[in-house]
């Protein structure tokens, strides 16, 4: 009997072209159903053709449908793909009333108060989408890839018995990063990697069985390399281990790279940090949304011959090892800290080896992170705990508390301009925020 995997969300296109790719590598899944969702017609259109288009190219014996209501898809499904983003646009204020009080960001999808108001603006959502498959496919496996991972994951692995797990790519995509600096293959590569989403960091990292990171550090001192990923090799050159998401995510998530001018000319110029820009303000995000081109993208992809070698996401090969050819499959996931990473936060959300087989999810205990990485990731877990406690109480001192402290914010104002920050964003998408009836 085809399995049958919806992508709530589709019209994240290029993420959802890329997972049906690899899905249908996969013989088991050759001739799967393939249920997209999305609420904006257009945007669902174009997935679907460029779904189409891989079926097609590839042969494959595959079934396609694409709907705006989830409920007519879920029944049944063995996987249940998340990529959902609230309408963008309310990112602007996500982005602008910081922006105005001096939090200058350069993502601002993850942690911070526009990270914070992202997950609270999100949660809903995710709580109906939830309730659904629970009535619908309660058997299904969950795999979210919508931000802010750790504080979605921690909220719906609360409050769900659902097999819920948050996947990433910058885990494998930072190591095959390392790889190419020092000249070595993937095949001769191994490593550890732990900590929270977006800030995990490589305890081992080893070529052929030895440590590499004297190799690492070799690359680093040279300019070129250094220059690719100033903010995460400075992290690295002072704190001992490299970090796994980008500069530009990096330099958002503590107080050492945005707080000055001098400073962001310094470290937040360079490779990946200058994208979407120095900042990513109200003003320019919309500009670069409004000139964005979809249809041009699709219709110049669906175009050319495709290449349809299966990619480096781990979502297809977690669903293979569990309901597929069932060979175990480890990843790195989202998942509860319960003995896992001996110096976080016990029940909170981290980023952990973690093993799928036919019988579900195995994760793997790390142990101690060392001190000075666990003192960084412990605030930000901790803030991130605050956070969903916020939205699962509905009080929103637990909002400001947690915002409080947010390395960046409190690097740069005081906490009576935190807290009227705090109610400023509060005020300004309330008619999107539920669960909160007062300020703070």
């Amino acid at each position: 009997m085809p399995k049958k995997f919806v992508f709530i969300g589709s019209g994240s296109t290029m993420f959802t072209r890329n997972l049906v790719r690899d899905l249908l590598t996969f013989p088991s899944f050759a001739d799967a159903i393939i249920a997209l969702v999305d609420i904006d017609k257009e945007h669902l259109e174009q997935s679907r053709i460029c779904v189409d288009h891989i079926v097609k190219s590839g042969n494959y014996p595959a079934t396609i449908i694409a709907t705006t209501d989830r409920r007519t898809v879920l029944e049944g499904a063995d996987g249940v793909l998340c990529t959902i983003q609230k309408n963008i646009y309310d990112q602007l204020l996500d982005i602008g009333i910081p922006d105005s009080y001096g939090v200058h960001i350069c993502v601002g999808d993850t942690r911070g108060p526009q990270g914070i108001f992202r997950f609270l603006r999100t949660w809903p959502d995710m709580q109906a989408i939830l309730h659904d498959m629970e009535i619908m496919c309660p058997d299904a496996v969950f795999l979210n890839y919508t931000n802010p991972m750790a504080m979605l994951c921690r909220a719906m692995q609360t409050t769900s018995k659902m097999k819920v797990t948050g996947l990433c790519h910058s885990v494998q995509g930072t190591a095959e990063m390392l790889a190419h600096w020092i000249g070595a293959s993937m095949d001769d590569i191994t490593y550890t990697c732990a900590g929270i989403n977006h800030q995990a960091f490589y305890l081992e990292y080893k070529l052929k069985g030895r440590d590499a990171y004297p190799l690492i550090k070799k690359a680093v001192a040279r300019p070129e390399i250094y220059n690719e990923e100033q903010v995460r090799n400075e992290m690295y050159l002072n704190l001992d281990y490299y970090p796994t998401e980008s500069s530009s995510h990096n330099s958002e998530y503590n107080a050492w790279f945005r707080k000055r001018p001098d400073l962001l000319e310094k470290y937040c110029t360079h490779g990946t940090c200058e994208h979407p820009g120095l900042t990513r303000t109200a003003a320019n995000f919309k500009e670069w949304m409004d000139q964005l081109d979809r249809w041009k993208i699709v219709n110049d992809w669906v175009k050319e011959p495709i290449d349809l070698k299966r990619g480096h996401e781990y979502a297809a090969s977690i669903f293979n090892a569990i309901f597929g050819d069932r060979i175990p499959f480890e990843f790195n996931g989202n998942v509860r800290n319960f003995g896992l990473i001996d110096n976080l936060p016990c029940g909170a959300c981290v980023e952990v080896p973690v093993v799928a087989a036919s019988e579900g999810f195995r994760s793997i205990h790390v142990g101690k992170l060392p001190p000075q990485i666990a003192l960084l990731v412990s605030i930000n877990s901790q803030i991130e705990e605050l956070a969903v406690e916020a939205a699962l109480t509905g009080d929103p001192r637990k909002v400001f508390h947690a915002i409080c402290f947010d390395p960046l914010t409190s690097a740069l104002l005081s906490l009576e301009e935190i807290k009227n920050m705090t109610n400023d964003m509060l005020k300004a998408e309330a008619d999107l925020l539920p669960m909160f009836d007062h300020l703070v």
